[in-house]
């Protein structure tokens, strides 16, 4: 008996350190931002963004995840309610190549390999680092050098999702980025017709929808006899 007992718990701990239900897939959907060019809406997706996305699942409420994402981001003065924007009349294009980290966290256990727990809401907590364009100098009106910069956020995020099938799962997501910058409009003091007088950082956003793939295998669950 003891040394059942002693094989079944090696099974148990060596099952639950190195085969945790992993998850992997692509994420696709709309990208926008907050700042001072452009629309004031919040949630306003008008650029398709994609992402590849990580998790490792510690337990039925909490996984671990990791993303790559490709966010375009855009602005135009004419489309604003805001009529100071509309006679300025400035646009731009961005984009934004971010890695992220964070945890996740469930309102309900979730585990693909049952019957009944493949579905809840979660939120989402994340620290990321992205990389984008910013205005470097003025080469004639209107024309502007750029220069790649490192940037900093603060991601958190609100999501839905469940089981489609054997191995594989969806999400519906809102991720919202919190920036310390204030130039993915190319914003720069430095260049008179781009000083637009903004006192607060910028934001971006991304929602979507995710496809994942399941694989590794579940805890371990014994019978003692």
């Amino acid at each position: 008996m003891k040394k059942q007992l002693l094989a079944i718990v090696f099974i148990c701990v060596t099952s639950i350190s190195w085969s945790q239900i992993n998850e992997i897939g692509v994420f696709i959907g709309g990208s926008n931002y907050i700042g001072d060019v452009g629309r004031t809406t919040y949630m306003y997706p008008n650029n398709i963004a994609a992402s590849l996305i990580y998790k490792h699942n510690l337990n039925p409420r909490i996984a671990l995840r990791g993303t790559l994402s490709y966010l375009p981001i855009s602005g135009d003065d004419s489309k604003s309610s805001n009529a100071v924007r509309v006679n300025r009349n400035f646009n731009f294009k961005n984009s934004i190549k971010e890695v992220a980290v964070g945890i996740e966290y469930n309102f309900f256990e979730y585990d693909m390999t049952s019957e009944d727990k493949i579905y809840t809401p979660y939120i989402l907590l994340e620290v990321a680092a992205f990389a984008y364009d910013s205005v470097e100098s003025e080469i004639t009106p209107g024309q502007y050098n750029l220069k790649t910069k490192i940037s900093y956020a603060i991601p958190f995020g609100l999501g839905f999702k469940g089981k489609l099938g054997d191995n594989i799962g969806f999400s519906l997501e809102t991720r919202v980025r919190y920036t310390f910058t204030d130039d993915l409009d190319y914003t720069t003091s430095n260049i008179p017709s781009l000083n637009f007088g903004g006192n607060s950082n910028d934001w971006y956003m991304f929602t979507g929808i995710s496809l994942v793939y399941a694989f590794g295998r579940p805890a371990c669950y014994a019978e003692l006899k």
